[in-house]
């Protein structure tokens, strides 16, 4: 695994914010300036959340127009979850040396 790859993953799911983000997201894509208005929050606060969340792999961003709307990455997710998975795996195999 890459590590600096799983460090960006795991840092964007430490802010209270950006789970906010993602628990929006859960239910489909998103329009920025909806984001907005449910976090309350600045535009470039939001820019910069989204940022590591897109940058982690775990959100995707696409423009339409002056807008730019954001969904979940399953790829992303999946790559959390096998991080989750190989640590489970590792553990489990110490416990039964």
């Amino acid at each position: 695994m890459d590590e600096r790859k799983t460090a960006l993953i795991f840092k964007a799911f430490c802010d209270e914010n950006r789970i906010r983000v993602l628990n929006i997201l859960k239910d489909g894509e998103k329009c920025a300036c909806r984001l907005l208005e449910a976090l309350n929050v600045t535009q470039p606060t939001l820019s910069h959340h989204m940022k590591i969340l897109c940058d982690s792999g775990i959100v995707l961003g696409r423009k339409e127009g002056k807008w730019m709307y954001y969904s979940i990455s399953e790829d992303g997710l999946s790559k959390a979850q096998e991080y989750i998975d190989f640590l489970r795996l590792k553990k489990e195999a110490n416990n039964d040396e």
